[in-house]
């Protein structure tokens, strides 16, 4: 039992990392955010602590896939409005990934460490938003739209993970002799 309790650890640990390294780029990173979401899952289901929280990164874990899953067929087919002959409504098809994401960050079972770079990586895409402002003469204004979701997804994320940090219901982890 103890040997599944640390590979739990590793796994979710692994997982978180990725997770948190890959979301400095929001869309390229997309490609380390879907496995650190599914090592997160799999650490909570080797657990096996409390099955709320497994469902809930389960789940977690699903809107993260189809949000990504959106974004790269998008990519694949030539994107979303302007020229796409697509309308840009479409990309709201990668909502559920940036849900996901967000909530893997301040969700029930996640560790503090978490949580303090959920408030990191949402400051960050505040910045995002502050560098596309600044440069919105040279040509870039049908980057705005995505960067204010960015933005506004970046203020949710650090909300949360604010509440989350304030209300410090975090487990301690306790070493068994």
């Amino acid at each position: 039992m103890r040997d599944l309790q640390r590979w739990s650890r590793l796994v979710s640990l692994l997982g978180g990392v990725t997770l948190a390294v890959g979301s400095f780029d929001p869309m390229a990173g997309s490609v380390m955010i879907l496995p650190g979401s599914a090592l997160l899952a799999l650490g909570s289901y080797l657990e096996r602590r409390d099955r709320r929280i497994v469902a809930y990164r389960t789940w977690s874990f699903i809107l993260v896939a189809l949000g990504v899953g959106s974004l790269f067929l998008f990519g694949a087919i030539g994107g979303v409005g302007g020229t796409s002959g697509r309308s840009a409504w479409w990309a709201l098809s990668i909502l559920p990934y940036l849900v996901g994401w967000s909530i893997d960050l301040w969700g029930p079972g996640v560790a503090r460490w978490m949580s303090i770079a959920g408030v990191v990586i949402g400051t960050w895409y505040l910045a995002i938003l502050e560098m596309l402002l600044r440069h919105t003469a040279n040509a870039v204004q049908h980057r705005i739209i995505p960067a204010i979701a960015i933005a506004v997804i970046g203020i949710a994320t650090i909300t949360a993970c604010a509440i989350r940090l304030r209300l410090g219901d975090y487990e301690v982890v306790r070493h068994e002799p």
